[in-house]
């Protein structure tokens, strides 16, 4: 998939490095009221991660347990910022594998993506071995899964008043106040979402 903000046919940009804010009347279920972190957005489709919705009862130290990162006794010498680092539902697809949404002051050379405004993407156990020993990205958030999109699906969904956008901040991507981001997202573009409804304007 190609990255960057390349023009489209309607002379808009892609929306990499933009969050997508879910309507009201979702037809989708498992996006409703979705905040969702868009990586990757080209002629043949979009990737996104889910940044609003937490991962039940999964504990970021206890997934690097589970995946041989760390000994069951070396949980209780983790860095608290990996202690408390959020593991979050990040969409439907491939929901085994984990996907770390993060700043670009940890980069791993051919295994990170960059993304916009110094916002990475890393899908290898590299990034959460350096996490688990305090030597990771400043900020981060793991996913399981992530949200795909086929060619020129996700536009049809915009027309069709699936989805606003807004421009992504540090906030929405990374802070513990996970329940306040789609309220937080849509106040970003001065919309009350009691105001909203299934025959809203296109995006």
């Amino acid at each position: 998939m190609k990255i960057g903000s390349q023009p489209r046919l309607d002379g808009r940009s892609y929306l990499d490095g933009q969050c997508l804010i879910a309507m009201p009347g979702m037809a989708d279920t498992r996006f409703s009221r979705s905040v969702v972190y868009v990586c990757a957005h080209s002629e043949d489709g979009a990737m996104g991660i889910i940044v609003n919705k937490p991962a039940g009862d999964t504990k970021f130290p206890d997934l690097l347990v589970q995946l041989d990162v760390i000994p069951s006794e070396e949980v209780i010498r983790l860095p608290s910022r990996a202690e408390k680092m959020q593991v979050l539902r990040g969409g439907p697809v491939e929901t085994k594998r984990g996907f770390v949404l993060h700043t670009a002051d940890f980069f791993l050379e051919s295994a990170t993506l960059p993304i916009d405004d110094g916002i990475c993407l890393t899908a290898t156990l590299d990034i959460l071995r350096a996490i688990a020993v305090g030597s990771g990205p400043e900020s981060a958030v793991l996913a399981l899964g992530y949200a795909g999109w086929a060619a020129g699906q996700l536009e049809a969904e915009i027309q069709s008043n699936g989805w606003l956008h807004c421009a992504a901040d540090p906030g929405l991507l990374f802070d513990e106040s996970v329940e306040t981001k789609y309220q937080r997202a849509l106040n970003k573009i001065g919309i009350d979402p009691a105001f909203l409804s299934r025959d809203a304007g296109h995006a």
